[in-house]
Parts: C-alpha cells; sequence; structure tokens
C-alpha cells in the first residue's frame, strides 16, 4: 500500500473546503485508515462504526484485538449517538476540560460502534481533541472516529509525522503532518461507570486539575496488572518502549553513573535518559536531556521522541533517571514504567 502524505499548516485558520481535508475524509468513509495529530500525540484513525475499518487499525498496528480503542468527536451533539446519558460528574467535566487530553469511559448504546472498539464491552472510551486539524478531519468525515496512537503496538508514541512514517509507511492509507503534537503523552482516561471516577490512565489532564473540579476520586490499583481484561487503552501489555531494555533508576546521578560505569565494563553501550539540570553530569555512550525538571509538562512533551532516539544510536542498555509522581510527573512515571516493563532499580 502507498501511504499518502499531506502537509498542512495549522498556524492558519484551516477551510472548511481545504481539499486535503476532504481527501483524507474521504479515506475515512471509505473505511481506510488515517494518521492525524492530536494535541497529545499522533492517532490512527479510522470509522468507528465500521467493522471491517477498525480491524485495520488493528492490523496495521500489530495491536491485541482485546485492548479497546478511544472514540474522538468533534461535536458534543455526537454523545447522544454513542451513549447513554452522562452522569453528573462526567458532565461537569466535560464542560471543563472538553475539548481537551480527557478521555471519559460511558456507558455505550448497543449497535452504536462496531463491537471490536470497544473489545466487547457495555462502554466506550470517548474524547474531543483540541487540536484544529483532528476537529476539523472528524466533522469533514461526519464519523466517529476510533483512534489509538499511531504507531506500531509496544513502541513509543508519536509526537511527529515522521514517528509515524517510521513505524507505520506502506501500512496506511495516509498521513495527516500538522507538525509536532503538543502535549506529548496520551488523555487521560477515566471511568465514569461508578459513583466515584476511577482513573485509569494517567495523562495530560492531571488528576489534580480533575479533582478541583468534581472532588476526590479513585486510582485504578490494576493499572501495571497485566493479567486482568483491559478496560481501558494503555492498561496492558509493555507499551512506548525503545529496541533496547530499559530500567528507571531512583537513586542519585552518581549512583547512575556508577551503574553506566558497570554496565560499559561488561561491553554494553549505555544510553541515559536524563533532563537539561543533570545532562552534563553523565559519562555515558549517549545521554538524552528531555526537557526541565523544574517544568515536568516539558518531560511529557519530549519524552517518546526521547525514547525513539536510544534506537538511532544503538544502546545496549537504558537508565532512565525518575520523575516525581505527581501533576504530569504521575503520566510520565507511568510511560516509563511500561516502557521499562516495571524495571526500576532503587
Amino acid at each position: 500500500m502507498k501511504t499518502k502524505r499531506w502537509f498542512v499548516d495549522v498556524t492558519d485558520e484551516l477551510s472548511t473546503n481545504d481539499p486535503q481535508i476532504a481527501q483524507a475524509a474521504a479515506l475515512l468513509r471509505e473505511n481506510e485508515v488515517v494518521a492525524f495529530p492530536t494535541e497529545t500525540v499522533y492517532g490512527l484513525g479510522a470509522n468507528a462504526k465500521s467493522t471491517d475499518a477498525v480491524k485495520k487499525i488493528y492490523e496495521a498496528k500489530g495491536r491485541p484485538s482485546d485492548n479497546p480503542l478511544i472514540v474522538h468527536i468533534a461535536d458534543i451533539s455526537q454523545l447522544d449517538d454513542l451513549t447513554g446519558p452522562a452522569p453528573e460528574k462526567a458532565k461537569t467535566l466535560i464542560k471543563r476540560f472538553w475539548p481537551g487530553a480527557l478521555t471519559l469511559i460511558l456507558p455505550c448504546k448497543p449497535g452504536a460502534l462496531s463491537p471490536r472498539v470497544t473489545a466487547g464491552l457495555e462502554t466506550v472510551a470517548i474524547r474531543m481533541p483540541d487540536h484544529p486539524l483532528a476537529l476539523a478531519l472528524i466533522r469533514e468525515s461526519g464519523l466517529p472516529i476510533a483512534a489509538p496512537s499511531a504507531n506500531l503496538s509496544g513502541k513509543p508514541s508519536p509526537t511527529k509525522a515522521e514517528h509515524v512514517a517510521y513505524d507505520l509507511d506502506g501500512r496506511i492509507a495516509g498521513i495527516m503532518d500538522g507538525g509536532p503534537t503538543g502535549i506529548g503523552v496520551e488523555s487521560t482516561v477515566l471511568s465514569c461507570a461508578g459513583d466515584i471516577p476511577v482513573l485509569l490512565r494517567p495523562g495530560g489532564i492531571t488528576k489534580e486539575q480533575i479533582e478541583a473540579e468534581i472532588g476526590p476520586i479513585l486510582v485504578d490499583k490494576g493499572l501495571s496488572d497485566q493479567n486482568e481484561k483491559p478496560i481501558s487503552p494503555g492498561m496492558k501489555y509493555t507499551h512506548y518502549a525503545p529496541t533496547a531494555p530499559l530500567a528507571i533508576c531512583e537513586g542519585s546521578p552518581e549512583r547512575i553513573q556508577h551503574l553506566i560505569q558497570e554496565y560499559q565494563q561488561g561491553g554494553r553501550r549505555v544510553g541515559v535518559l536524563t533532563t537539561e539540570e543533570n545532562a552534563g553530569v553523565y559519562s555515558a555512550d549517549y545521554v538524552k536531556s528531555c526537557g526541565r525538571r523544574a517544568q515536568l509538562e516539558t518531560v511529557a512533551a519530549e519524552l517518546y521522541d526521547a525514547l525513539r532516539s536510544f534506537d538511532e544510536k544503538k544502546v545496549d542498555f537504558i537508565i532512565s533517571e525518575s520523575f516525581p509522581d505527581t501533576g504530569v510527573g504521575l503520566a510520565i512515571m507511568n510511560r516509563l514504567m511500561k516502557a521499562a516493563g516495571g524495571r526500576v532499580i532503587r
């Protein structure tokens, strides 16, 4: 398959008659798969009502079929066609954070979506992205769009169109290149199925921001449980992983440098994931600075691009610093733990 690529300047006001958006939307209506940018990461979109279309997402990514997908909408009126009545707390969050990086799990109307989207569950994960190109594409298609991250399953999520092309060129119909994404980690996923909402995946909207609106929420204890049936994207299987094994070190920079030397003496090429504050501290085969520790939003924005860079440098082992697990740091540590397969050096 030849993958078409459109370059769209999102700094300009997007026309409803944009021929590139029209071409991509036409492919979606033909049940093809098209990658597009959101404010979090690039998504791999397909018609959420068509099982044939959704099947192509799983095939392109090599994604396990029991992993549900997030449905993206462009207008709040689409909710009525897809879900039952939203609980009051969900309505509050929708009013505050949509469009934005918050996915809500709500009851799914029977027959409204392909069962491949929900992985056979009675609920659906749904959000409205805060990106002009994503919204324009969804509106032009006239469809709810199922869209996981546009990468090979298990690999770091794409924050640039180049990442998408590297993983999926020749496997999908098209890529809409709208430049780098902003937040850099996926949306927060919150289940609103019970009386107290449950955080299933930390992301661009923090736990603290949510609780400021609706009061205390629960944090699912099974975020890292690999044995349970996932009820949200990102809850099962290794994700976000570079090729080389990665471990998170909770020690000081001195401890990390000692580990570097131990691995190097064993003949390994060692990479280190750090921040601008400590980039000059380490003597490793490859040192990658990922934003500023003093501003964790910059770490989130650069995290996946940094993880992908270790493949280019062909290191044998990667050591990452750890980060505070508050605010967006909770999402950063969640992604690093997934990428490391739970390996922590204390």
